[in-house]
């Protein structure tokens, strides 16, 4: 059951639209929580017994790490044999090693130099996993950190994933990990299956406050009946926790995710990418920070902020994208400053900074035309919210 969105708070921002409040920028939470610990520091004692010897693949990609930083693959190597038989890795978007930057930038499958077995590429001619690449399999492991947003792809590959693995009678063990914006939230329209694309296959709001692993349930039981899933739980895992509450360490889980902060934001500001405006990619600073040279900074940060969103501030910014959109180009714009992360509604302040884009520059502004995450005929900006334009941009 989907759990619905609080109430929206607009508490006052104070003082003048451009000043920022007198109280702190961002609000420090002390916390006493034991560290997270998760299942791949303790595969031995959680790893299924009727798996056990199994020849198994594994989907992981660079955050599939231990709370040590070792990659999961080397994790894997140190049981193989004992509790498994290691024989195939797969990779998500932005490839196993995460080298590659875009949106719809392809990669290839290849060998892995030190295991000598292959590395399945599920972002290229294949984004499920075919009956070639699962031949032999008895268990796929999976063990990828996600960040709390329908958007992103590798909750999807995890589904195509389990899809496959349903037809082709291979059992699926998820290794659990946190929900780094809490497990508590959610926020934005729950998915038109009339709109399903790699960017949302099943019916879940846009912030949507599972974990990887309760995501992975859901599916089984609204999706994937035979799908013969285990998931491996963590431990000490709240559901108010943000991630630098869990004692875990950060790894950029794709190129354009870098902290924390980003993750905060992406939920909502992850929408610009249905525009032409800059959602900040090319820079230090990706969806944190929004412009287009068309843009006159002072105006819009001084609507946003009379808008007294909860929990954020726009402060006037410039910058210069280095790749993506305007590369090159002079873009005036904002960035965002949360002030109380608790209250900050990602979605709803995505959508208000498009409206205001929209009012005040209705020559200017576009919305970016497909192709977009293999969806060829849907507007993204559809895609992204799950429904049609209209139901949340009305002319």
């Amino acid at each position: 059951m989907l759990i619905p969105a609080p109430e929206a708070h607009h508490p006052s921002i104070g003082r003048g639209a451009l000043d920022p409040p007198r109280e702190n920028l961002m609000r420090v939470v002390q916390t006493t929580h034991m560290s997270v610990q998760l299942p791949l520091d303790h595969l031995g004692t959680l790893w299924p017994e009727q798996f056990r010897g199994a020849r198994v693949g594994a989907l992981l990609h660079p955050a599939s790490v231990s709370a040590k930083l070792e990659h999961a693959s080397h994790v894997l190597e140190q049981h193989n044999g004992d509790l498994f038989r290691l024989a195939a890795l797969f990779g998500p978007q932005h490839g196993f090693r995460g080298e590659t930057q875009d949106n719809m930038v392809e990669w290839k499958s290849y060998q892995h130099p030190r295991l000598g077995i292959p590395v399945y590429s599920l972002y290229g001619e294949h984004r499920e996993p075919t009956a070639e690449m699962l031949k032999g399999l008895s268990v796929l492991i999976v063990d990828l950190q996600d960040i709390g947003a329908r958007y992103y792809t590798f909750i999807w590959t995890m589904y195509l994933c389990m899809r496959a693995c349903e037809k082709a009678g291979v059992a699926v063990v998820l290794l659990d990990r946190p929900n780094p914006i809490n497990g508590i939230t959610t926020e934005g329209p729950i998915l038109d299956p009339n709109y399903k694309s790699f960017v949302g296959m099943h019916p879940i709001p846009v912030r949507h406050r599972r974990t990887i692993g309760e995501l992975a349930q859901q599916f089984r039981d609204e999706a994937f009946p035979e799908c013969q899933l285990s998931i491996l739980p963590m431990k000490n895992w709240q559901r108010t926790m943000w991630f630098d509450q869990t004692g875990l360490p950060w790894l950029m889980p794709s190129p354009n995710m870098p902290t924390l902060d980003t993750a905060t934001v992406y939920p909502g500001m992850c929408l610009l990418e249905g525009t032409n405006v800059s959602e900040g990619r090319g820079t230090t600073r990706p969806f944190e920070i929004f412009g287009a040279p068309f843009i006159e900074t002072e105006l819009v940060c001084r609507e946003l902020n009379h808008l007294k969103l909860p929990g954020v501030f726009f402060r006037e910014n410039y910058f210069q994208p280095t790749f993506h959109k305007f590369t090159g180009e002079l873009c005036r714009g904002a960035q965002l400053h949360i002030l109380d992360r608790e209250k900050f509604q990602p979605f709803l302040t995505g959508v208000e900074i498009i409206k205001c884009i929209r009012k005040n520059y209705p020559e200017q502004f576009q919305w970016k035309q497909p192709p977009y995450e293999y969806e060829w005929k849907k507007l993204p900006i559809e895609i992204l919210i799950g429904g049609p334009v209209d139901s949340l941009f009305a002319d």
